[in-house]
């Protein structure tokens, strides 16, 4: 099967954008996310969207120049944001006629029992009733103590948490490379076994170019859900669309293999 028959053979799908591709200038490209996330729903996927974004969507609100540092003005940051852009992702879903449902998660609420099956029971319920979540960690009340870290690791556990059968992990990078992509000579790397050592491979950091979480918070994740039975792809957001019309790019991480 190519890329496209992959995906769409997918019955649960988590997808996460990362915040430089759904903010400031690049909010613009919401809609075209959201029609790449309406044709997985209208083929009988059940789809999660997992969104950064809310303090780089609030700071302009605040009147800020740039992302504040200090963790009160990132929290009324995300407030103000997260309500803009889960407005924006409505906007663009009832386009569709999808509703969406806001869930916020702290890593308190992954590492809690309880919680997390709260959060299991949830999402399930959204699910079966159609609905379209779309979860973003609670920037509000988080503190740097209990933070994810970022959301590629949040998405990968929400894949573990429900089963997905595919993570996607959506960027401003096409694909995993040989080196950081702005290097002579790196080499796309079109698929990934599972639990490939990866060897000889210069996995960057965020100054990679892979926004706030690097190259290298990809892998890990892609690694995590990997390891519970999901498949992943990396790619670049504005390449979806085409990926699911059958273009060949990004890199596409082997799950675990199913026991028999």
């Amino acid at each position: 099967m190519n890329l496209s028959e992959k995906i769409f053979a997918a019955k649960r799908v988590i997808v996460k954008v990362g915040s430089s591709s759904v903010s400031g200038e690049n909010a613009a490209q919401i809609p075209l996310l959201v029609d790449s996330l309406a044709k997985l729903h209208a083929s009988g996927a059940q789809v999660v969207l997992v969104s950064s974004g809310a303090i780089a969507t609030g700071v302009p609100f605040l009147n800020l120049e740039q992302r504040p540092e200090d963790l009160a003005t990132q929290q009324a940051a995300a407030a103000v944001g997260q309500n803009v852009l889960v407005n924006r992702y409505q906007r663009a879903l009832t386009t569709h006629e999808i509703v969406g449902g806001q869930v916020l998660l702290t890593a308190n609420d992954m590492e809690n029992p309880t919680h997390r099956g709260n959060a299991k029971r949830a999402l399930e319920r959204l699910l079966e009733l159609g609905i379209l979540p779309v979860i973003n960690e609670n920037d509000t009340v988080a503190t740097h103590e209990i933070r994810f870290g970022d959301n590629d690791r949040l998405a990968a556990l929400v894949a573990r948490l429900v089963g997905a059968d595919l993570l996607v992990l959506l960027s401003d990078v096409d694909a995993l490379y040989t080196a950081p992509p702005e290097n002579p000579g790196a080499k796309r790397i079109p698929f990934v076994g599972f639990r490939d050592p990866l060897e000889g491979i210069e996995i960057g950091e965020s100054r990679s170019g892979w926004g706030t979480g690097g190259a290298a918070t990809k892998v890990q994740a892609a690694r995590l859900a990997a390891d519970a039975g999901s498949q992943v792809l990396l790619t670049e957001a504005r390449l979806f669309g085409s990926v699911l019309e059958g273009a060949d790019r990004g890199t596409w991480f082997e799950a675990r293999p199913a026991t028999t």
